[in-house]
């Protein structure tokens, strides 16, 4: 197995795909909006992903985190809100925005296990910070670290309840962005002081099945690389100072804060402590390149990647998803329009 999540290209495998895959063996896969058509397409196209590999467990991971950030999208499937929905309703009842972050977080994993999803990219717990990038804005639970925490959990045990395993992201943090990671390498200039508010809710949350690295500077801790390629930053401050040993992807090797080749930053990451890299776009060249450099999986990133999966419940016993929704949407009500 290689130590790398990979993409595809459309609604269902390419004859390329399938063959590369087979051999490649990566950990696991992403799904973005070109992969997803409507219910049937998409289980179909998981159903065949773990027949590949014979693996009924097999890491199929999406962001669907609600609001902008969605890949499965009406008419096939509901809209939900963004993660800002519910640090507004704390500000008027904290424990009915805990109530209705789980019921939501349950709602999207029965939504993704019916079509054969097992990890979703969120809860984001990034710290919002006045003047920072809107890249995170309203995708983020608040400015407190105890509510982004508090509303992290909810979402982390909502999702589990429903049969999907959360990833807890951006590690250390990524709120103090001034750019765009996507589009360039934001650079983190806080004091050791202010960056330990980055750090509270993912200390919190350190239990969490799998997290994501973010692809910032902080200057404090390395002002050279980015998180994703500072073996200082993931073993000092995300394995030791978080005290994190859940299963660490990096963020997306295609986003531009990064610099150089995908199959040189595949291995970058890995080399830095990272569990699993991650790239998304499903070019053929860049997979074949990562798969030559890569080694196989580390033993213990197997190991936390079993655990990880291991994690999924599938309770016979579920509520209906219309009333997950409507729980979730009369508990949102309360905030005054």
């Amino acid at each position: 197995m290689k130590p790398v999540i990979f993409g595809m290209a459309g609604l269902s495998l390419t004859p390329d795909e399938r063959a590369f895959f087979a051999e490649a063996e990566p950990a696991g896969y992403i799904l973005f909006k070109r992969n997803c058509a409507d219910r049937d397409q998409l289980r179909a196209l998981t159903d065949d992903l773990r027949a590949l590999h014979g693996r009924a467990d097999l890491l199929i991971m999406i962001d669907q985190e609600g609001g902008r950030v969605a890949r499965m999208q009406p008419p096939h499937w509901p809209a939900f809100p963004a993660s800002a929905a519910f640090d507004r309703l704390y500000d008027v009842a904290p424990s009915s925005a805990i109530a209705a972050a789980r019921a939501n977080g349950r709602a999207l994993a029965l939504m993704l296990a019916e079509v054969g999803v097992t990890v979703d990219a969120l809860p984001l717990l990034d710290v919002r910070q006045d003047g920072a990038s809107d890249i995170m804005g309203d995708r983020t639970l608040g400015a407190d670290p105890m509510r982004v925490a508090a509303l992290g959990r909810a979402t982390l045990e909502g999702l589990a309840e429903g049969g999907v395993v959360g990833i807890v992201k951006h590690m250390p943090g990524h709120g103090r962005a001034l750019v765009d990671s996507h589009l360039d390498l934001p650079v983190v200039d806080a004091d050791l002081n202010a960056l330990e508010t980055d750090l509270a809710p993912f200390r919190t949350l350190r239990n969490a099945p799998i997290g994501m690295t973010a692809h910032v500077v902080y200057t404090e801790w390395d002002a050279q690389r980015p998180a994703s390629l500072s073996p200082a930053i993931i073993g000092e401050i995300i394995r030791d100072s978080i005290g994190f040993d859940g299963l660490l992807m990096s963020d997306d090797l295609d986003m531009k804060a990064l610099k150089g080749s995908i199959p040189e930053l595949a291995a970058g990451v890995v080399a830095a402590g990272c569990d699993l890299a991650l790239n998304c776009w499903a070019r053929m060249d860049d997979m074949i390149g990562i798969a030559d450099r890569l080694p196989d999986i580390a033993d213990m990133s197997r190991a936390r990647l079993d655990r990880a999966m291991a994690s999924i419940r599938r309770d016979a016993d579920q509520p209906e998803f219309e009333t997950l929704i409507a729980t979730r949407d009369s508990l949102l009500g309360l905030v005054p329009a």
